[in-house]
């Protein structure tokens, strides 16, 4: 349970070495001026109260230590990775219980640096003797106003101010969790993280195969839609260019194994699901973007009338993940992402078309995969493990951004209330102080990262 400190006394004296950020106020502020006191999180040891404290209308923070005694000691720690690391904002206002004391607390220390794009977490630590507890990590409400603002701003606590990709280095993942972040600020209105579009860019446009290509076409395919998403936000022809260099790309490695379709990889033949799904939705969201194109329509109604004889949509009206080497279904797992990236791709078609039975087929898909993907009521990943790194926790994410797409063009809006019960699912059984995710909807252990929070955030965006 929290302590309120009202009418505690005294002075903390600021201990940390760390440089002083400065926002709307410099760190090493009195608590008493703050307007306000919550208080999210407390841990305990040895009897003492240790108490996070939050100033959320300055984004700052203290801790605090209470029924204790002379010589227990306080402070913050401050991290901007998501409580990975917290080196440059380690023991921030260590302070003592004075002579005579039983309670005490630091002074104020911004959560975020807003002059270097940090976003920040803070903890409150305490120890007495030998014994250190510490709470868990959280941080105040700026950016975090509604439940898809907190997990778009706990997203970007994982987006590497160095390389400018999210986890450090991811790629293709990278390229789903920013557009992510693109649809958070056109669904909430929250315009704060814009500049990880640019930055990125930026950064990585000489990256790899340059534009955003590489020998994988899936991998091309997400980063040509990201820039699709970017175009549309932002009205910046560079990234409407470059998701047509994607395209191009991919169109490049069309080939005749198995009657047509793009390869997977420039150093084979492998026809499988999503990129095919990829280069449906990436080249018809082109013409819907480009006047006077009859290109990449030609393209996109190509793929589809190929995809839709390819065999990779089974009799259950699910999708395998390819071909096998006689140009059948492989039988392999049914992904979520390869359930969902058609629905956007059949989408952005019927955008482009007009054509009803498109819709048609997209509702017949997006039956069966809600009814089959569900376990307990809840979406859930054909052998979902407990973790949120490598390739499989960014799946769910691509699944629900297609069905949401479907869902808004189609006028009775049929998949809204599944969407927003597998939201209100995540959000009450699947979520730490942080507002970070694990890869379990429907709850249970798990680590978070930004795979299985660029999902969430996906699932929150569709479902409003």
């Amino acid at each position: 349970m929290a302590t309120t400190l009202s009418g505690l006394t005294g002075t903390a004296t600021a201990a940390s070495t760390a440089a002083a950020v400065c926002n709307k106020y410099c760190d090493t502020r009195d608590p008493s001026l703050s307007p306000q006191d919550r208080q999210p999180v407390s841990a305990t040891l040895s009897g003492r109260s240790v108490v996070l404290h939050f100033d959320d209308t300055d984004a700052m923070g203290w801790a605090s230590i209470a029924n204790g005694a002379a010589g227990d000691e306080v402070w913050l720690d401050r991290s901007m990775d998501g409580g990975r690391t917290w080196t440059n904002g380690s023991k921030l206002g260590d302070t003592s219980v004075p002579s005579g004391g039983n309670s005490w607390r630091t002074l104020m220390y911004n959560v975020d640096d807003w002059n270097v794009q940090g976003v920040g977490a803070l903890r409150a630590c305490g120890r007495v003797g030998t014994g250190i507890t510490c709470t868990a990590w959280a941080r105040t409400t700026w950016n975090a106003g509604d439940r898809r603002t907190a997990a778009a701003t706990a997203l970007m606590m994982s987006f590497d101010r160095t390389t400018k990709l999210f986890g450090g280095n991811g790629w293709w993942t990278s390229a789903n969790a920013l557009t992510a972040i693109i649809d958070n600020a056109r669904v909430s209105g929250m315009g704060s993280y814009m500049y990880a579009i640019a930055d990125t860019y930026n950064k990585n446009i000489g990256a790899q195969g340059g534009n955003f290509t590489n020998e994988y076409l899936d991998d091309t395919g997400w980063w040509g839609l990201a820039w699709v998403a970017a175009y549309d936000r932002t009205g910046d022809s560079r990234y409407l260019n470059t998701a047509r260099a994607d395209a191009d790309h991919m169109f490049a490695n069309w080939n005749s194994t198995c009657g047509g379709g793009v390869r997977w990889s420039t150093n084979g033949n492998y026809k499988n699901a999503i990129t095919n799904e990829l280069f449906l939705q990436l080249t018809a969201a082109l013409h819907n973007r480009i006047p006077g194109d009859t290109t990449y329509l030609n393209r996109a109604r190509n793929e589809w009338t190929w995809f839709q004889n390819s065999k990779m949509i089974n009799s259950d009206h699910m999708i395998n993940d390819g071909l096998n080497d006689a140009c059948a279904n492989n039988g392999q797992p049914t992904w979520t992402y390869n359930q969902g990236v058609v629905l956007g791709g059949l989408t952005e078609l019927y955008r482009a078309t007009g054509d009803a039975s498109l819709l048609t087929t997209a509702r017949t898909l997006a039956n069966a995969s809600t009814t089959r993907l569900q376990s307990g009521g809840v979406l859930r990943e054909p052998g979902e493990g407990d973790g949120c790194t490598g390739d499989g926790p960014s799946f769910k994410g691509a699944y629900v951004r297609g069905l949401g797409r479907l869902n808004t063009q189609l006028a009775d809006h049929p998949y809204a209330s599944t969407l927003s019960s597998w939201a209100n699912s995540a959000y009450t059984k699947d979520r730490n102080p942080l507002d970070q995710y694990g890869p379990h909807w429907a709850g249970g252990a798990g680590s978070t990262d930004y795979g299985c929070q660029q999902s969430v955030l996906d699932l929150l965006n569709a479902a409003g």
